[in-house]
C-alpha cells in the first residue's frame, strides 16, 4: 500500500484509481455510521479523492493510507453535518440505537442453529447499546483492524482516551457476554 501511495503522490493516475477502488467501500461503510444520507456520504468520498488528487504534491509519502483517508472523511463529514441542520448531528446520534451497528458477518454465515442465532442477536444488541464513541472505537479496532494511534488520529482524541474507551466497552461486553453464554448453555441443556 505504501508503494501505491507513493506512486499516487508522484502523479500516477493508475495508482490513484487503484487507491480509490481499494478504499471506497470501506470509506462508504465507515461514513454511513455517521450519516444516514448515503448520497451525502458518496459525495463526500468523491470530494475527498478530488482534494487528494489536487493536493497530492503536499501529501506525506510516509502516511498511513487507511488512517489518513478515514480521518479525512470523518472531518469532512462532520463539517458538512454541522453546517446543514437537515443532516443529523453527530452528538444526537449517541441516543440512536442504529448508530454504529456492527454486523458480525463471520458468525452470520456459519451460524445455522437457533441457539447460536439467539447468541448473535444478543451480542449485536449489547454492542448497539454501547455509547457512540465506544462503538466507533470497537468498530475501528476490531472491524477495520486499526491501531490505537490510528484511531486516535481519526477520532482526534488522545491514545489514552482510545484505550479507555476500548477498555470500558470490552469490560461491559465481557460482563454481558458471560450472562448471554450462561443463558445459552442453560438453553442448550434443556
Amino acid at each position: 500500500m505504501v508503494d501505491l501511495w507513493n506512486q499516487f503522490v508522484n502523479g500516477d493516475r493508475d495508482a490513484f484509481k487503484e487507491l480509490m477502488q481499494s478504499h471506497v467501500d470501506l470509506l462508504f461503510k465507515y461514513g454511513t455510521k455517521f450519516c444516514q444520507e448515503e448520497e451525502l456520504v458518496k459525495d463526500t468520498i468523491q470530494e475527498l479523492f478530488i482534494k487528494l488528487w489536487e493536493r497530492r504534491e503536499h501529501l506525506s509519502p510516509a502516511a498511513n493510507v487507511k488512517a489518513y483517508l478515514f480521518a479525512s472523511l470523518r472531518r469532512m463529514l462532520f463539517r458538512k453535518i454541522n453546517r446543514d441542520p437537515k443532516v443529523v448531528n453527530y452528538d444526537d446520534l449517541e441516543d440512536q440505537v442504529t448508530f454504529f451497528n456492527m454486523e458480525i458477518s463471520v458468525e452470520q454465515r456459519y451460524i445455522r442453529d437457533e441457539s447460536l442465532r439467539f447468541i448473535e442477536q444478543q451480542i449485536q444488541m449489547k454492542v448497539a447499546a454501547l455509547p457512540a464513541r465506544q462503538k466507533e472505537v470497537v468498530y475501528l479496532k476490531f472491524f477495520m483492524d486499526m491501531s490505537r494511534e490510528q484511531i486516535s488520529n481519526i477520532m482526534q482524541i488522545s491514545p489514552q482516551t482510545v484505550s479507555n474507551l476500548l477498555q470500558n466497552a470490552l469490560k461491559k461486553l465481557r460482563t454481558d457476554l458471560r450472562l448471554i453464554l450462561m443463558n445459552a448453555i442453560f438453553f442448550l441443556k434443556r
